[in-house]
């Protein structure tokens, strides 16, 4: 039994890093055609069409009158204002070095949890973060020849990591009263209502731009705006936040990975040995404490 619950919780960990490590390649190749925030209305339409199709199947009933505010408010930030800053800023920033900024998450999320629920990290979580964080700033460094410097884009990618990490970390309340399936399927029509005020020219958009640019955000909209809210809604009901987010950290290893693959950005030797490290700070941020 046991071990069935880990087998799970790793698989969830994978396929929300792979999916959502394919997104910021994703949005490099879907800006040649689009902007930031069509990007961010067109995934996010596709993806709420896909769950209203799901929530029918499923019979979802709608949330409670008075939760509506919070749920409002935290798809706002996990998805309306963390899409669009998160494209705003890969304007100037490439896709590898945008997901190691966006892997400060979980040291965002670990903070919050601390200062509002107390929720316990662990000494070895915190160690494992400072490493993994070591491994970014490797990553950086790597990239530093390339187009890595302090710049409003990269300041609109770490605006978009602490919009992130307040949805993961209170969601909780509303995961448990809800369960994680139904409340990701309110947040995520929460943040498309907001962005239906970008709708003017996206039609024209949508009629110009070439096909490639077209599927890269409708698989935006099916797999990393979807899929992977489930999986780490699934494991924060079962571990907690700062637990949940800690595996984050290596989305810039598979992002770098597929941005090699996909847009030809190929990684540096420093970017290489940042993602063995953040390797080594993830495992050791998963050690379970032994005393109390």
């Amino acid at each position: 039994m046991l071990k069935s619950f880990h087998v799970k919780i790793t698989a969830a960990h994978l396929i929300t890093i792979i999916l959502w490590a394919s997104a910021f390649p994703g949005i490099r190749a879907a800006l040649s055609a689009y902007s930031p925030e069509h990007i961010s209305l067109f995934r996010l339409l596709v993806g709420s069409f896909m769950l209203i199709i799901v929530a029918c199947i499923k019979k979802i009933s709608l949330p409670e009158i008075k939760d509506i505010p919070v749920i409002l408010l935290l798809g706002f930030l996990g998805f309306s204002v963390y899409q669009t800053a998160l494209n705003l800023g890969e304007q100037t920033v490439s896709a590898g070095i945008a997901s190691l900024l966006v892997s400060t998450t979980p040291l965002f999320a670990a903070l919050l949890a601390l200062l509002f629920f107390r929720e316990k990290f662990g000494l070895w979580g915190w160690v494992g973060s400072f490493i993994s964080f070591c491994g970014v700033a490797f990553i950086a460094l790597g990239d530093a020849a390339g187009n890595f410097s302090l710049n409003v884009g990269v300041i609109l990618i770490l605006i978009a990591s602490l919009a992130e990490s307040i949805y993961f970390v209170f969601q909780n309340v509303y995961l448990k009263k809800y369960g994680f399936f139904a409340f990701t399927i309110y947040t995520i029509w929460a943040g498309t209502l907001f962005m239906l005020i970008f709708s003017p020219g996206l039609g024209a958009a949508i009629i110009n731009a070439p096909m490639d640019a077209t599927m890269a955000v409708v698989y935006l909209g099916v797999f990393p705006t979807v899929i992977p809210y489930f999986t780490l809604a699934y494991i924060t009901s079962k571990t907690g936040a700062s637990e949940a987010t800690s595996s984050l950290y290596l989305t810039p290893v598979f992002a770098f990975l597929i941005a090699w693959i996909w847009l030809e950005e190929v990684p540096h030797f420093f970017a290489f040995v940042g993602g063995v490290i953040t390797l080594l700070g993830v495992f050791i941020s998963n050690i379970k404490k032994v005393d109390k």
